[in-house]
């Protein structure tokens, strides 16, 4: 019951800040039409998120296991609390910044604590494998769960209605009672804590970064999230600039992508029980190609109309976001590979490397794909999704001969 209860809190955060984290397209389309930001500042808001989740991490994800995970979510959690608290009292753009720059220290030390804590509650790599996409998919139901909980908010009649602050009263009341959940939790960490002092676990990240298996992974890592973000950043604004979807609708339609990452990541814990992970992954990141060669035609000369509604909107509003099915398994098996091939006292380093590349490529997605909408239009913005398809494909390969390479050195005791 402690682990079933401590596995329940970990998935809550989790969904919390993925409503906060994924809400950065929604606010984006609510910041230019409220706020009255252009396109080039409202893209910003994407680098206030992740440069705080890389530099966080960077610093302290080596020194959690001394705070202890289980409070590293409870002050994750408080800390946004109070930010959530501000957006409806002041009210400005600049707070908007302020919002996400704290979710983004707070994720970096709820990210590294949840990951770090499934190899303490999990026995072997299956298992690993398993709880991390059981997670993740929960991750993507909290996405799908932003959308329409932030649409409810909208004003339809006038987009720009400050009301649609007021969702960040209800985020903040989230926060309140899983801190209160996490406090009625234990979590035996004794195992993450051996081996390293502090100051030991810092430069082990350093020393984590000359194996060739970590390098090849963190590169996989940013150019998924590379991808993942620049997607969910900018679907609301494709939906309501290209495919012409009402503001309201154009939000509730991104959620197809975020419900597809959620059902691909449930599925994907289950196929890589029967699949190796290479085979499948590589045939996620060819399909997802062929997806956007298919879908981006569809939106191709939508004209604006009255009435739009679910019912009548173009097919590309239904078939792009379908891309979600396919990206799904990548994240959580790489990231799953990488930890169980490591012992357990060097995950809050690992994870703490995770967390900066990851960061980097969202905000490396968001801000390039931003760019591209301003000055060109969305549907060459998300062809150029090719490219890092492409360069994944490349390093997922290198990453499994690495993998297999790292297995045989761990055999002979020769892991660097």
């Amino acid at each position: 019951m402690t682990r079933t209860r401590m596995i329940l809190a970990m998935i809550l955060t989790y969904m919390i800040f993925a409503m906060l984290l994924n809400s950065v397209g929604t606010v984006i389309l609510q910041s230019m039409q409220g706020f009255g930001v252009g396109k080039s500042d409202a893209s910003l808001l994407e680098a206030f998120k992740d440069l705080p989740i890389a530099v966080t991490s960077f610093l302290v994800a080596s020194f959690l296991p001394r705070l202890g995970y289980r409070r590293a979510m409870m002050l994750g959690l408080l800390l946004v609390a109070a930010a959530c608290a501000a957006m409806p009292l002041l009210q400005a753009f600049w707070v908007t910044k302020l919002l996400f720059a704290t979710v983004g220290v707070a994720f970096a030390l709820v990210k590294v604590a949840v990951y770090s804590s499934i190899g303490l509650l999990t026995d072997d790599a299956k298992a690993h494998a398993a709880l991390t996409s059981t997670v993740e998919g929960w991750f993507m139901v909290g996405i799908l769960g932003s959308a329409w909980l932030f649409a409810s908010f909208i004003n339809a009649e006038a987009p720009g209605d400050p009301m649609w602050l007021d969702v960040y009263s209800v985020l903040a009341a989230m926060c309140v009672a899983v801190v209160v959940l996490l406090a009625t939790c234990t979590l035996d960490e004794r195992a993450a804590r051996d081996g390293h002092a502090a100051g030991e676990s810092f430069i082990d990240m350093f020393r984590l970064l000359a194996l060739p298996l970590v390098v090849v992974f963190l590169v996989s890592a940013f150019l998924y999230v590379l991808m993942e973000q620049a997607i969910n950043t900018w679907l609301p604004t494709f939906n309501r600039e290209i495919l012409h979807l009402p503001t309201t609708l154009s939000v509730q339609a991104a959620s197809i992508f975020a419900g597809s990452l959620a059902l691909g990541r449930l599925g994907g814990g289950v196929l890589l029980r029967r699949i190796p992970w290479f085979r499948l992954l590589s045939a996620c990141v060819v399909a997802m190609a062929a997806l956007v060669l298919l879908a981006l035609p569809l939106a191709a000369n939508v004209q604006p109309r009255d009435g739009m509604s679910w019912w009548n909107a173009p097919a590309a509003a239904y078939v792009f976001p379908l891309i979600g099915l396919l990206m799904a398994p990548i994240y959580p098996a790489i990231n799953s590979v990488v930890l169980s091939a490591l012992p357990k006292s060097r995950h809050a380093a690992m994870m703490g490397l995770i967390v900066v590349f990851s960061a980097l490529g969202g905000t490396t997605g968001s801000y390039v794909t931003g760019q591209l909408f301003a000055h060109f239009d969305g549907s060459r913005a998300f062809y150029l999704l090719l490219a890092p398809m492409a360069l994944l494909l490349l390093s997922l390969a290198l990453f499994d001969r690495s993998t297999r390479a790292f297995g045989t050195a761990a055999t002979t005791g020769d892991q660097g």
